[in-house]
């Protein structure tokens, strides 16, 4: 992995082993939560997201900025302005990038998919939230969410309302609720290898559906 800087936004990268520049990739973009804002990067080199999604992750582009201020919305511009920049690279795929976040991460992470729905084939917010009247932009994308049911930092309901209502507007959206857990849904969703299988199964239908998003593309 190696650590990286792009307009003052420091980011780490998880390449393939056998990278190619012949090759197309899939790219994961991960959003961490509170715990990880800061300078140091450290906390995001050595986050679980990489240290536990390795297994399945090998043969996708992994990359996980860092928050340096009070949230992701307070730099979001420049959070769009950096996903734009890594989905540009001549080793990615167009049609396979996706967006994974927790906690903060997680609200960031429905706001991203709802502000450039265009760029994404599939998300796993986990136990965050959003502006579920908006939820409609993200019906032609894969959407899996994670809850903990004995969330208290962060209610389950805030993820069932966003997936209800891309559901109410014709998407496919899915909700999973851990049983007997509290905030921490990341771990048992970083761990199970179906979830990446499934997310890395999507191909985004933007050109098959560019209509759609001709009106919304800019929306922020």
């Amino acid at each position: 992995m190696e650590k990286r800087v792009f307009d003052k936004l420091d980011y780490v990268l998880h390449m393939p082993a056998e990278f190619s520049n012949k090759e197309k990739y899939p790219l994961v973009i991960y959003l961490h939560g509170a715990g990880g804002r800061g300078r140091d990067t450290d906390v995001i080199y050595n986050h679980p997201f990489f240290t536990k999604t390795e297994p399945w992750l090998k043969g996708a582009i992994s990359v996980a900025p860092q928050c340096y201020d009070d949230s992701w919305f307070s730099i979001f511009e420049q959070l769009q302005a950096f996903v734009k920049y890594v989905v540009d690279w001549d080793c990615v795929d167009k049609s396979r990038v996706y967006v994974v976040g927790a906690s903060m991460g997680g609200y960031a992470t429905w706001q991203l998919a709802m502000s450039r729905p265009e760029l994404f084939a599939a998300i796993i917010p986990i136990c965050g939230g959003g502006m579920y009247w908006n939820a409609g932009r993200l019906i032609h994308m894969g959407v899996w969410a994670f809850h903990g049911e004995e969330d208290i930092t962060v209610f389950p309901q805030e993820s069932k309302k966003m997936v209800d209502a891309v559901n109410a507007n014709g998407g496919n959206a899915k909700l999973t609720i851990y049983e007997k857990t509290s905030h921490d849904a990341w771990t048992k969703t970083f761990e199970n290898k179906d979830v990446w299988e499934w997310l890395l199964s999507h191909k985004s239908k933007y050109q098959e559906t560019k209509s759609t998003y001709d009106n919304v593309k800019d929306f922020g």
